[in-house]
């Protein structure tokens, strides 16, 4: 979902070391009857253990409460108190298709309806009816998965999301259009930590 420009960043204003531990494996977080409901329904796949969620020590300059993503290695931290964040594994922008910028959450909702945008319906024709019905409405096979965070500069929406995902078995892979993918329920206990107005850092 690539039709936003994010303003790109310089690797000195960042001064991030991305270093941390083994880290502990957290649990699973707390989830609505729907949230069962649909997980239950939702595709499946087995996920290399380095692209689980820890808990893990983590070195750098961003605030408590910033999402950074690192797109080369395919996880996103969720900056915590105490030099320490929680990883998670994600699927990132294909090498012609990626960003780096910085950039905060302007919305937020649970299993968002999707609109395919003007790009993907450029590549691909197939999808302009399901633009024509409105978009496909929220559940397990909806490419936004569980979760979407909006991702906006100066009051304008980017088009570029984190969101959960209808195809698990890419995470720790380069293949979207631009916007970062999580798990299902990574997305959920990423959704529950954050809030309107989180700065969110990719390089």
């Amino acid at each position: 979902m690539r039709l936003g420009k994010l303003i790109p960043i310089s690797v000195a204003a960042l001064a991030l070391a991305g270093c941390y531990g083994a880290g502990a494996r957290l649990p699973d977080p707390k989830m609505s009857a729907r949230d069962a409901e649909f997980l239950a329904l939702a595709p499946q796949a087995q996920v290399s253990a380095e692209f689980d969620r820890y808990l893990v020590d983590y070195k750098t300059s961003e605030p408590v409460g910033t999402i950074v993503v690192d797109s080369r290695a395919h996880l996103l931290y969720y900056v915590m108190a105490g030099g320490k964040a929680v990883r998670y594994g994600v699927a990132t922008g294909q090498d012609a298709m990626g960003w780096t910028g910085r950039a905060y959450v302007g919305a937020m909702q649970e299993w968002p309806r999707w609109i395919p945008p003007k790009d993907m319906l450029e590549r691909w024709p197939h999808l302009q009816p399901t633009a024509d019905a409105g978009g496909l409405p929220g559940g397990p096979d909806n490419p936004l998965g569980s979760r979407a965070l909006y991702l906006y500069q100066d009051g304008k929406d980017t088009l570029y999301r984190i969101h959960g995902t209808n195809e698990p078995e890419k995470i720790g892979q380069g293949v979207s259009s631009g916007c970062i993918r999580m798990r299902d329920i990574d997305a959920i206990d990423l959704y529950n930590r954050v809030k309107v107005g989180t700065k969110v850092v990719v390089i």
